[in-house]
């Protein structure tokens, strides 16, 4: 899609307020008009990044870390404390992310698999290039083998296969440069060829702070910040005790996550080397986040400008005596999730909501704010309402299901509520139950206890009753 004239743009405009109003065919109808706050729609810019877990940032309450720009955003926009991804691991988790949809109907479970045409369309990206945008995508696309990336479906193209390769590279004098600066320049470089008359939205997608797994180092930060924490010391988690791990079943503990835990945390000075590179990680991708709110200010794109962030999937230091994801434990499924909006009236204040919010509820969000009908095949909610700060009537549950490389990593389905937590292990025949109220690190399976049958009962109910609406 090529930049728009002013007249197309207008028509373009006019017909997205149209069907708005009326709803698609085939789409929900959505409850954001295109002229709700402004005259044109809004900017969009959505962050992800990778392995970034709900409490690595400085507004989620960790006092070591450093993000401000991350949590400059937080501050004047809004923080959800309840954030959670419905499959932990890269591939599928963006294909729900594009898509609004569980991966028993993307049908992404694995490294290999692209969206069909049909489905593609109905990404977010295309569906807001479709209504006038103009639409961008850089960094790690994670879906598919990258012979048929979706390129020619962009006005901006900078995605990278896989996982994107090495962090360090060269520039075109062979001098040294981390992959991350390398994003955010490409970044740069789409706000930079924007304009005020045509609306855009783009996609940025970091690699960090995912490790490099065929490195022996793992977590690869970018040089300039190898110093920083140098004079910090990381506690280890509680259940970093090898006590929580002996508690697993046999087939976890035999697992590809305890493989990579010896990689990653199995002595001391594996534990700090490795958590405070991954800090340095997430700080590097902190500092991008700072040039384009630099850029989009210079250029005057701010005051329309939308941010989302969040992470792919949440991420294991040393919990339970793991490395990785995929398994249904909190620091695999827990992920950041700001959205900053400076049109709204909290901009200039931080307000943080405690609803279950879901990565397939990232699609729609975005498309209402655009003012764009929501497919029928979306599963998950906009968050708009909620953003706008009304009290409604949201999930109180949710389902997880983890389906993806089963020669690999144990099958597992989940439920969770705002108390319980029930998991089972589908190729073991093993389920796990734990009061999160009162055992939030999840240490205590409950299953076997007399006083819990009802309740495991209906959350194993319950577990089924989503699944089949997850389909």
């Amino acid at each position: 899609m090529k930049n728009l004239n002013r007249r197309q743009f207008l028509s373009l405009s006019a017909a997205n307020v149209a069907a708005s109003t009326l709803g698609f065919t085939g789409c929900r109808t959505t409850t954001a008009r295109v002229n709700d706050r402004a005259s044109k729609p809004p900017n969009i810019i959505f962050l992800l990044t990778d392995d970034h877990r709900s409490d690595a940032l400085g507004c989620a309450g960790n006092r070591i870390i450093k993000t401000p720009n991350l949590d400059d955003l937080a501050a004047g926009g809004v923080r959800f404390t309840n954030a959670f991804v419905t499959t932990s691991i890269c591939a599928a988790s963006r294909a729900s992310i594009l898509s609004g949809q569980y991966v028993r109907r993307h049908g992404i479970d694995n490294f290999g698999t692209s969206f069909s045409q049909e489905k593609l369309a109905q990404t977010y990206p295309l569906l807001l290039g479709g209504a006038g945008y103009r639409i961008g995508f850089v960094g790690k696309y994670g879906i598919g083998r990258g012979d048929d990336f979706p390129s020619d479906k962009y006005d901006f193209w900078r995605g990278c296969p896989g996982q994107c390769e090495l962090y360090e590279r060269k520039d075109q004098n062979g001098q040294y440069k981390h992959l991350t600066q390398i994003i955010g320049e490409q970044s740069v470089e789409f706000v930079q060829s924007c304009t005020q008359q045509q609306p855009f939205c783009l996609s940025v997608s970091f690699k960090a702070p995912h490790v490099q797994d065929s490195d022996p180092r793992q977590f690869i930060p970018d040089r300039a910040y190898q110093h920083l924490y140098d004079d910090v010391y990381i506690p280890p988690p509680k259940t970093a005790d090898p006590k929580y791990f002996e508690q697993l079943p046999e087939f976890l503990r035999d697992s590809i996550a305890r493989r990579r835990w010896n990689k990653r945390f199995a002595t001391a000075e594996k534990y700090q080397q490795s958590v405070k590179d991954y800090y340095r990680l997430i700080y590097g991708v902190d500092v991008v986040v700072g040039r384009i709110r630099t850029e989009l200010n210079r250029l005057g794109l701010d005051k329309n400008t939308i941010i989302i962030f969040t992470g792919d999937n949440g991420f294991y230091l040393g919990e339970h005596g793991l490395a990785g994801k995929w398994f249904a434990h909190e620091e695999s499924i827990r992920v950041p999730l700001i959205v900053y909006d400076p049109r709204a009236k909290q901009s200039r204040q931080s307000v943080t909501r405690d609803e279950l919010a879901l990565n397939i509820d990232i699609a729609p969000t975005i498309l209402e704010l655009a003012g764009v009908g929501i497919p029928e095949p979306v599963q998950g909610q906009s968050l708009v309402p909620i953003l706008k700060g009304k009290k409604l009537d949201w999930r109180k549950d949710f389902f997880y299901e983890h389906l993806c490389l089963p020669k690999k990593i144990p099958q597992t389905i989940a439920l969770r509520n705002d108390r319980w937590k029930y998991i089972r292990y589908i190729n073991y025949e093993c389920e796990e139950l734990y009061d999160l109220a009162n055992d939030p690190h999840e240490t205590s399976n409950l299953t076997k206890q007399k006083d819990y049958k009802k309740i495991l009962k209906s959350m194993r109910k319950r577990c089924a009753q989503l699944a089949t609406k997850a389909q």
